[in-house]
């Protein structure tokens, strides 16, 4: 058992270190395209229309933004949860209400000022939109960035709602390593669309 987790773990790293030098590479302009066509997929879903409670991330670096995404959820009436990482690295999350009510947390990373939460907040969500930096189309499973902080919330979830990572064109792969503790999304959305992946009866 512990060789194979340390094979995952040596695969996993190279493989994020792979996407994290593509995604630095891609030109800025190309950045911003991919980022509208992902926000503009997801606000044409039915099931993200209706979405009443959503939880989602204030993107960093080169990953797909979700700023705009953020703020058009919110002015269409949704209520937005972003995360705000708690000290052992689980998830807390709070309310945004505006691009003006949020400040740096931990690493510099934007949170909401609101009245945290808890980590089981995200129970309530009707949706949930998370970072990765891959996606496995047949099972579903996600590569994130090592800390298992997207792990833990999306065991929080419940079967029936709609997970969404979101990725750059070429990130959603045939195969990606997994370990016991790696959790599935239901949806991968790229500037090409968004795709059904893993197994199970479908949102839409």
């Amino acid at each position: 058992m512990t060789e194979t987790i340390v094979e995952g773990s040596v695969e996993k790293l190279k493989l994020r270190r792979a996407i994290e030098a593509a995604r630095a590479a891609l030109p800025e302009d190309e950045r911003h395209a991919a980022s509208v066509q992902i926000r503009e997929s997801l606000l044409d879903r039915p099931w993200v229309q209706m979405a009443g409670l959503v939880a989602c991330y204030w993107s960093v670096g080169a990953e797909p933004a979700t700023h705009g995404l953020v703020f058009a959820l919110w002015k269409h009436g949704a209520t937005v949860m972003l995360p705000v990482l708690r000290p052992d690295d689980d998830l807390d999350w709070a309310v945004y209400d505006g691009p003006d009510t949020l400040a740096p947390g931990r690493f510099g990373i934007m949170e909401p000022v609101d009245a945290r939460r808890g980590v089981d907040a995200i129970r309530t969500a009707a949706l949930v939109i998370v970072p990765a930096l891959a996606v496995d189309r047949s099972t579903g499973v996600r590569l994130g960035r090592g800390g298992g902080s997207y792990d833990r919330a999306l065991a929080r979830v419940g079967p029936n709602v709609p997970t969404v990572a979101l990725l750059h064109e070429g990130e959603l792969l045939d195969g990606v390593p997994a370990e016991a503790h790696d959790r599935a999304v239901r949806y991968a959305a790229s500037p090409s669309g968004i795709v059904r992946v893993g197994t199970g009866n479908p949102v839409e």
